[in-house]
C-alpha cells in the first residue's frame, strides 16, 4: 500500500494501525517519490533474521572456500582499492 507524507500529518500514525491490518508494509511518498516504508515489527523481524541467516551462510561458504584473510594489514590494503 502507498500512502503519501500529507495523508499521514493528516491521519496520524493510527492509519498505519489499519493499514498494516490489511497489507505488508505501508510505502510513505514524499513529493511523489517512495521514501519509506512502514512495517509490523514482527514483520521486520522476521526479514532481519533471514538477512542474518542469509550473512551468516555467506561467510561459512567463503570460510569453507578459504575465502578469508588472516592478516590484518593485507585486508586493509585490499579494501582500501575497492
Amino acid at each position: 500500500m502507498i500512502i503519501s507524507a500529507n495523508e499521514v500529518k493528516k491521519r496520524g500514525v493510527s492509519i498505519f494501525e489499519e493499514l498494516l491490518k490489511k497489507f505488508d508494509e505501508v510505502i510513505i511518498t514524499f513529493r511523489g517519490k517512495k521514501k519509506y516504508v512502514v512495517m509490523d515489527i514482527n514483520r521486520y523481524n522476521e526479514l532481519r533474521e533471514k538477512e542474518l541467516e542469509l550473512a551468516y551462510k555467506e561467510v561459512m561458504e567463503d570460510y569453507e572456500n578459504r575465502k578469508f584473510h588472516n592478516n590484518l594489514e593485507k585486508h586493509l590494503k585490499e579494501i582500501e582499492n575497492v
